[in-house]
C-alpha cells in the first residue's frame, strides 16, 4: 500500500506532517552509489518500463537518491552479500509527492492498461485501491525506502518468484505458490537487509524500509536529478 490514493486522492496528499514541495534536494540526501560501492541502478519510473508504461512526473534521471542514513545501512547490506558473491540491484529509491500524484492519476484512469499484461494480469484496474496495491501516501517520499533485489556477479537477477511490481499475492514474501529456490532467495535478502537495519514490507518482497529512518513524518517534493 504505497504508490496513490483513492477517492480523497486530494486531501491525504496535503493533510498530515508533509515537506512543502521543494525542487531543492535537501543536504540530507545523496546519491546511493556514491557511499555504496557495486550497486546496480535501474530506476523503472525514470523510463517506461513500469506499471503506468511511461516515465513518472519528478524522476528526472535515472538516479537512487536516499537518507544518508539508509544508503549507509544499504553499504553495509551490500559489503554482506558481497562476501557470498551477490550484490543489490535497485528499482526505485526516493519518490517524490509529485510521482505518487501521477501514479494517483494513472490509477483514476481505468481505460489505460498499457501494463496489465505484465504487472497486474489477474486484477481488474478498477479494484486496485480496494485491494491496497495503491496507498494513500508512500514511505519512499520520506527517502529511506528501497525497492530491490539480488543479482549475481554477472549482473543476472536471481530468481524471486515474481516480477517488481507484480500486483500478486504471489509476490508477498510469505507466498508458497512459489518455487522453492524463489522463497529462498526472498529469505537471503530479507534476512541481509535485516542485518543491515532495515524491515520489509509484508504485501511486497522487493521493499524495505530503514527501521530508524531520519524522516518517519516528512513527505518530500524535491524531483529526482
Amino acid at each position: 500500500m504505497k504508490r496513490g490514493v483513492g477517492s480523497l486522492a486530494t486531501a491525504a496528499l496535503l493533510s498530515g506532517s508533509i515537506a512543502q514541495a521543494d525542487d531543492l534536494r535537501p543536504a540530507s540526501f545523496v546519491e546511493a552509489t556514491q557511499l555504496v560501492p557495486g550497486l546496480v541502478v535501474e530506476l523503472r519510473y525514470a523510463g517506461s518500463h513500469n506499471f503506468v508504461g511511461e516515465p513518472i512526473t519528478g524522476y528526472e534521471r535515472p538516479a537512487c537518491l536516499l537518507t544518508r542514513e539508509a544508503a549507509n545501512a544499504l553499504a553495509l547490506v551490500q559489503r554482506d552479500l558481497q562476501s557470498h558473491g551477490l550484490a543489490l540491484k535497485v528499482f526505485d529509491c526516493y519518490r517524490p509527492r509529485r510521482a505518487v500524484a501521477h501514479f494517483v492519476r494513472w490509477a483514476l484512469d481505468v481505460a489505460d492498461v498499457r501494463g496489465k499484461a505484465e504487472f497486474y494480469p489477474d486484477i481488474d484496474k478498477r479494484n486496485l485501491f480496494a485491494l491496497g496495491y495503491i496507498a494513500s501516501r508512500s514511505g519512499h517520499s520520506r527517502g529511506s525506502t528501497v525497492d530491490l533485489t539480488l543479482v549475481r556477479t554477472d549482473g543476472s537477477e536471481l530468481d524471486m518468484g515474481t516480477r517488481f511490481d507484480f500486483f500478486s499475492p504471489k509476490s508477498w514474501p510469505s507466498d508458497r505458490s512459489v518455487s522453492r529456490e524463489a522463497r529462498e532467495h526472498r529469505a537471503t535478502l530479507a534476512a541481509a537487509m535485516g542485518r543491515g537495519g532495515f524491515k520489509p514490507y509484508d504485501k511486497e518482497w522487493w521493499h524495505f524500509t530503514l527501521r530508524d529512518e531520519p524522516f518517519a513524518d516528512r513527505y518530500f517534493d524535491f524531483p529526482v536529478r
